[in-house]
């Protein structure tokens, strides 16, 4: 314990205190300094200053300072508990487990203590931990519902379903009064409860429960959700049946429901003899609506023959009328099926020879002339006719499995002659993608800018714009495309805020772009400022931990926790790995790239290495340049301001992040490709690049896992006839390092095969 203050310096403490809780850094630091002017060894002032010195970003210096309060107050829990914090900030959570475990033995009282344990052990998923602190927070505090519920999720994540639901329901059976119907809180607990009922098993008591609470719940659609899909389980198909028509009449476009409804019915879309009732089904919830979409498209998918042409066809010619601009996008599903792919383009060909007459039947869609709301002219159907079946066959013939690019082109230009609206660039986009599919990359940067400037104040088109002149690799005119809309005062610029807003898809294209041009250092980095947007999201649990307890959103929170430990399954995450991995392997290979060296030869040795002692000389001159300025700006008056400020890059070429990977690529590489195997393993291009570390690591065992596992997904892919060389040639003769139980392991799995 540190030594006891006089009265005027433990207020001076509070105030620390409170500065640090409310931001006031520069204040809380003057606060420590005069403690510490009359009393240089009170270990709890050390450690806050330590705390305060943390938040300025001054890691080193609070660590050494934290050390020390130890020394002085080793008995401290205060000390304890902020050199804890303070591995947290730098993301050692062992560390700080350990640290809050010995702060918790000196002051086993402490509710803040107690809580910041229970965090980071759900952080790391140590759910035996969990369950052990959150029991102690229901004991010290019996009385907060959120102690209960937190204890119930910790034990419900951790596998024990009974034991959740008991706690939720022995906090149900303390309270005195009924909670009033508007808790909002308590109803999500009790769907909470259920929902772990019905994950045990035990689905007609979960339905027991829900038809309890049905009048009365606050989440009407979850509640009529749940009670649906426990009626079918449990084969209530007539009380299935109405509730899922109950559903559909809340939302009559999810697909869900009308799943349901079928199972309900007991028909099924691949029997012949059940399709007629579907039709029948699906015709009756249509004719309820003549906005409903889902209804009209379904029978779609299962349908065959005639019966597939006719329903196509009133289908197509509704959609024509109104002028629907996403009809090929809500049929393309269909092109997986080779005969309905043609019976569609057989009907959408005949349409070019009609003229369709008014039909007061439909609703309007509106008009390409703006009549929204009235009913449409004779013209306005024409032209809404004409324009969508010319844009629907410059869609169809640009798909990839339809593929014809000048017949695509044909009819992109009939339907962008006949739109009076000059400022619609929907058909210009599709006029880019076409020749972007045509291979003319830098014309369909031109096509697309074009139309972006019909609309420069629309985000969606000047970010699809954007990303053609990145494909293009014209980096310096892609951000400035993207500057229109971000904000101008961000620090770095526009990339600084499209960093600030992990804008994922600009950076991996960004970087892709760079890796073109053989640019790795601004390659490597875009890919790593992915890496850190996705430990950000990682890291953003933290606040989640405490604040879905405080409101209530349990549901909610357990799925953003099952979401979170397969986070990196997302393509964006694997597309800048698979690159990030490249770039290592190539400074593998040729070391020399990490500081400026070129990427491909020119084949003669002597130019070569002039261009590599140009190259290093240039590097050298920019790293003395930054010093210069680094050091001027040091010299510079600071700024009075509290709370946290962003800091300028200091490295926005990526020059000496590339020189420090470039030391040991390979450890650097396993940082990326770890979650790859993890959690993408069906991906071919992560085993691809898990083998091309491996082999350099010559780890010949994993290697061998991932050659295997690409064989499996795609016995025909390019590569694996080039790793097998290289992998037997690696093993003969076989290097001694190999341990005995891996030369029967790769003697018996590969070089007895080859």
């Amino acid at each position: 314990m540190a030594q006891p203050l006089p009265s005027k310096e433990q207020t001076l403490f509070r105030h620390l205190v409170q500065n640090y809780e409310s931001k006031q850094y520069k204040k809380g630091i003057k606060c420590a300094d005069q403690i510490l002017r009359k009393h240089p060894n009170h270990g709890d002032t050390q450690a806050m200053k330590a705390l305060v010195l943390s938040c300025q970003g001054k890691e080193a210096e609070a660590f050494e300072l934290c050390k020390l309060a130890l020394r002085n107050a080793m008995k401290s829990h205060v000390c304890w508990h902020v050199y804890g914090l303070l591995y947290r900030g730098v993301r050692n959570y062992e560390g700080a487990i350990k640290a809050y475990r010995f702060a918790l033995r000196l002051e086993p009282e402490s509710p803040q203590i107690a809580r910041d344990l229970a965090l980071l052990q759900m952080q790391m998923r140590d759910y035996a931990g969990l369950v052990q602190s959150r029991r102690q927070a229901v004991q010290s505090k019996p009385g907060i519902r959120s102690n209960w519920t937190a204890l119930a999720v910790a034990l419900h994540l951790s596998g024990d379903l009974a034991g959740a639901e008991d706690v939720l329901k022995k906090f149900e059976e303390t309270l005195k009064q009924p909670p009033h119907k508007g808790d909002l809180e308590h109803h999500e607990a009790v769907l909470y409860k259920i929902s772990i009922i019905a994950e045990s098993g035990d689905v007609q008591r979960a339905l027991d429960e829900v038809d309890a609470i049905f009048k009365k719940a606050v989440d009407r659609t979850a509640v009529m959700e749940m009670r649906a899909d426990y009626l079918l389980k449990l084969d209530k198909k007539e009380e299935a049946e109405k509730a899922y028509r109950a559903l559909l009449n809340r939302n009559a476009e999810r697909r869900d429901y009308f799943t349901g409804l079928e199972k309900s019915l007991g028909l099924h879309k691949s029997k012949k003899e059940d399709q007629e009732k579907l039709v029948q089904l699906y015709q009756e919830e249509a004719n309820k609506s003549e906005r409903r979409d889902a209804a009209r498209r379904i029978p779609l998918d299962f349908l065959e023959g005639d019966v597939f042409r006719e329903h196509a066809d009133k289908y197509l010619r509704r959609m024509f009328r109104k002028g629907v601009p996403s009809t090929f996008a809500n049929v393309k599903q269909l092109y997986a099926n080779p005969s309905k792919k043609q019976t569609i383009i057989d009907l959408v060909e005949s349409y070019t020879k009609e003229t369709p007459e008014a039909n007061g039947s439909a609703e309007p869609n509106g008009s390409v002339n703006g009549s929204e709301g009235k009913a449409p002219s004779s013209e306005d159907i024409a032209l809404n006719w004409n324009l969508s079946v010319n844009y629907f066959l410059a869609q169809h013939y640009d798909y990839h499995l339809s593929r014809d690019l000048e017949k695509a082109s044909q009819f992109v230009e009939k339907a962008i002659a006949l739109n009076p609206l000059k400022n619609d660039y929907t058909f210009h986009m599709t006029r880019a993608r076409i020749i972007k599919h045509k291979g003319d990359i830098p014309g369909a940067s031109k096509a697309m800018n074009e139309a972006r400037e019909m609309d420069p104040k629309d985000r969606y088109i000047n970010t699809k714009c954007a990303k053609y002149q990145l494909r293009n690799d014209e980096n310096e005119t892609a951000i400035a495309t993207m500057g229109m809309f971000t904000r101008k005062e961000a620090v770095g610029g526009p990339l600084g805020d499209l960093l600030d807003m992990q804008c994922v898809w600009y950076l991996i294209e960004d970087g892709e772009s760079y890796l073109r041009q053989n640019k790795l250092a601004l390659a490597f980095k875009r890919f790593q400022q992915v890496y850190n947007i996705f430990d950000t999201w990682t890291e953003d649990q933290f606040d989640f931990h405490s604040f879905s307890f405080r409101k209530g959103m349990i549901r909610a929170y357990v799925d953003m926790i099952r979401w979170e430990d397969t986070l990196r399954q997302h393509p964006f995450y694997s597309r800048a790995a698979q690159s990030a991995v490249k770039i290592l392997t190539m400074l593998h290979d040729k070391p020399e790239l990490a500081t400026g060296g070129q990427v491909n030869g020119s084949g003669d040795a002597a130019a070569d290495k002039k261009a590599a002692a140009k190259a290093r000389k240039q590097a050298e001159k920019e790293e003395a340049e930054k010093k210069a300025a680094a050091a001027k700006k040091a010299t510079a008056p600071a700024k009075e301001d509290e709370g946290e400020k962003k800091k300028e890059d200091q490295d926005p070429q990526g020059k000496d992040l590339l020189k420090q990977v470039g030391e040991k690529p390979l450890d650097e590489a396993m940082k990326y490709l770890t979650p790859l195997l993890e959690l993408s393993d069906k991906n071919a291009a992560s085993q691809t690049a898990g083998f091309e570390v491996y082999i350099r690591r010559n780890k010949y065992l994993p290697a061998l896992k991932c050659l295997h596992a690409l064989q499996a997904i795609d016995a025909d892919h390019p590569a694996i006839k080039d790793q097998s060389a290289r992998l037997r040639s690696a093993l003969t003769p076989m290097p001694e390092d190999v341990p005995d139980k891996a030369r029967e392991v790769l003697q018996a799995e590969f070089l007895s095969k080859q």
